[in-house]
């Protein structure tokens, strides 16, 4: 699963757990961080970016990969901050909670008193195998908030209203985010996918730690 998101980590291991899915992350995988991982979001759509880093992890592990791009979108703001969302402020120099924190206060400074506070995650997931190459799309609706509610998730979660499920993503149950979620819906339609082809036939308790090619 590469990703060092530790608040996607959270909310995938649930996710593939529920199929019946092993998985490793990069650290358990023995990758080391590198300075090239950096390079690898440069594309102009979720989907590229996501196979990007799908292919990458693959070529370096040789193992079954999983991987994903996502981000908030605002029609008000032309569609920003898009596939720019963690690095939209363009602080380099912060990472987790604090670069979160520079990317919402930039979000309120843009949107001001704008009327239109409309917006959505997008997500695309990317499985790479060697053989196999795929991406699924997955998108929650909603609306920015003025003023943050609730601590949980991660990014722009505290100021996301979800109207399915009447409150922020800051301040609903993992679980209930899990369950309308951009990033629940885009993996789910890759396991499926995968489940379909066979990859992991259903209820097989596969796994995508199966060593390399």
């Amino acid at each position: 699963m590469a990703t060092r998101s530790e608040g996607k980590l959270r909310e995938l291991r649930p996710l593939f757990a529920a199929h019946g899915i092993a998985v490793i992350d990069l650290h358990a995988a023995g990758i080391a961080e590198s300075s090239v991982e950096d390079t690898l979001e440069i594309h102009a759509t979720f989907e590229e970016n996501a196979l990007a880093k799908a292919r990458y992890f693959h070529a370096v592990s040789g193992r079954r990969t999983v991987a994903d791009d996502s981000g908030l979108v605002v029609p008000a703001l032309g569609g920003s901050p898009g596939v720019l969302s963690k690095r939209w402020s363009g602080r380099d120099d912060l990472k987790g909670q604090a670069l979160d924190d520079e990317n919402n206060r930039l979000l309120r400074e843009r949107l001001g008193n704008t009327h239109d506070r409309s917006a959505y995650y997008v997500c695309a997931a990317a499985y790479v195998d060697g053989q196999r190459e795929m991406t699924c799309r997955g998108e929650v609706h909603g609306r920015i908030l003025d003023a943050p509610r609730g601590s949980g998730g991660f990014g722009y979660d505290p100021y996301f209203f979800s109207a399915e499920l009447g409150g922020t993503f800051g301040e609903v149950r993992g679980d209930e985010k899990a369950r309308v979620s951009h990033r629940a819906r885009a993996f789910g339609a890759l396991v499926a996918r995968l489940q379909a082809d066979g990859v992991f036939p259903s209820g097989s308790g596969g796994t995508l730690d199966d060593g390399a090619e």
